[in-house]
């Protein structure tokens, strides 16, 4: 297992050098000026069609049910251990680049859900198809098309065996152990390691519901996340609320030590200075942010494709709030409860143990209500993250098997299967293993969106000018 995970580590090493996260950020900074800051000067009006419905327009759900499809595969254990296992690694200062990263991409979510809507098709069976795979297909030419099945490769297997299944299974299980089991109490063994029996029962009961669900498609999926997505992120956003102002005067003082880890200014974890720490904050802020919010990473316009809408740009709009909620308010929140406790500081904690340790310290309640409510939190948004990330990798399975049911369905049994296995797995390992298949992922899309970046621009220009005109309501 130690030559698997040092394998692993190498390739995401690798992957997650200095090309990639300079070729996310160009990619958002470039967007950002060619729309021309959309996401300062249109933010209000998003987060007010967010809640606007179009039902006029063609498409499998409304573009409210669309973002909470999306916003069930992003608000995930990226928010909670995500940015736990970020500022562990990288120091106070990686919170600062993930909300940098989270600036630019917005504009790049704005583009993604765009061009899913502008590239969206129809198949044969009356499903409405988009995402990546055809507007990279369709926007870029035939020629390209080995680009978009590299993509859809990638796509299925970051939903297998990444960002989809065993990283949220593992994080759910870490969370009810930490809660039922902390002291490992209770064990069984299987295949000669000790688990708990708090593991494999609640990892054998989020495996059967899983199946229960997917079996249903976009449509059921969405049906779950509209009620199940925005209650929690309303009961997590009041956890998080409570502590911030419960501990009010600690927030300059956290700020400080978060603005000058990102620059060095300060040691980071294990001691390290100057350039080293910057280089630490910027990978780890830039990819985790990547995990949580998914601009940039191809994922989110799948689900924007299926909205009922007739503008483009209108679900751009919408599609850019779901990385300003993700990431913007609810990393912001949760990074900020972590450098205030110093959890990350800790010896012996990782993962959602720096999470609840900081809970446990910032809320006025007793210790273990503060980690039922997280392990709530957590439990209910990976949830729906593995169930919106089954509805993307069989959107990319379809798109490469031309959407035979037979292979559909195996592939299901087959995600369930991964869900299944993702608890026995370290948390090293699994994060290790999502973050190869995101940067995988990442690379044709965005080599897609700065390709495709004048055709943005020109239906951006297009629209505002018809909406400042009157032709169009919305």
């Amino acid at each position: 297992m130690d030559v698997f995970n040092n394998i692993i580590v190498t390739i995401n090493d690798f992957i997650w050098s200095y090309p990639l996260v300079v070729a996310v950020l160009v990619c958002g900074a470039l967007l950002t000026v060619r729309l021309g800051f959309v996401q300062v000067k249109a933010l209000g009006k998003a987060l007010k069609l967010m809640v606007q419905n179009e039902e006029s327009g063609s498409g499998e759900v409304s573009s409210f049910a669309a973002l909470c499809t999306a916003l069930s595969a992003t608000v995930g254990t990226g928010n909670i251990v995500g940015v736990a296992t970020a500022v562990a690694a990288g120091g106070p200062g990686a919170l600062f680049w993930m909300e940098i990263a989270a600036f630019f991409g917005m504009a790049t979510k704005y583009a993604e859900g765009l061009l899913a809507v502008k590239f969206r098709i129809k198949d044969d069976n009356g499903n409405i198809l988009g995402g990546p795979f055809y507007y990279i297909e369709n926007g870029l030419g035939s020629k390209w098309k080995w680009l978009a099945k590299l993509f859809a490769v990638f796509g299925v297997l970051a939903g297998l065996l990444g960002i989809g299944t065993i990283t949220q299974i593992n994080g759910i299980t870490s969370a009810a152990n930490n809660f039922f089991d902390p002291n490992s109490n209770h064990t069984i063994s299987i295949l000669g390691t000790d688990y708990t029996w708090t593991t494999v029962i609640v990892g054998l009961i989020i495996t059967v519901l899983v199946a229960l669900i997917v079996v249903g498609g976009i449509k059921r999926i969405a049906a779950v996340s509209e009620i199940v997505v925005p209650a929690m992120i309303i009961l997590y956003l009041v956890s998080c609320l409570i502590i911030i102002f419960t501990h009010v005067t600690e927030i300059p003082a956290a700020i400080v030590n978060i603005v000058e880890s990102a620059f060095g200014l300060r040691p980071a974890v294990g001691g390290a200075l100057g350039f080293a720490v910057i280089r630490m904050s910027l990978r780890k802020g830039v990819e985790r942010g990547i995990f949580s919010n998914e601009a940039g990473l191809g994922s989110a316009p799948i689900a924007a494709a299926a909205a009922k809408t007739k503008e483009p740009a209108r679900q751009g709009l919408v599609t850019m709030t779901g990385t300003f909620i993700d990431t913007i308010v609810v990393c912001t929140m949760t990074g900020l409860a972590i450098v205030m406790a110093g959890s990350y500081k800790k010896e012996g904690l990782e993962g959602v143990a720096i999470t609840t340790d900081a809970f446990s310290y910032g809320l006025p309640f007793p210790s273990r209500v503060s980690a039922f409510i997280l392990m709530a939190c957590l439990a209910v948004f990976a949830f729906t993250t593995i169930l919106g990330w089954n509805y993307y990798s069989e959107r990319c399975l379809s798109y490469l098997t031309g959407s035979n049911k037979k292979i559909a369905l195996f592939y299901r049994w087959l995600y369930v299967a991964a869900v299944c296995i993702g608890p026995y797995l370290t948390v090293e390992a699994v994060w290790n293993i999502a973050g190869v298949f995101n940067g995988l992922m990442a690379f044709p899309n965005i080599i897609a969106l700065i390709a495709l970046s004048g055709v943005v621009t020109a239906e951006t220009k297009d629209y505002f000018k018809r909406l400042k005109e009157g032709k169009i309501q919305s």
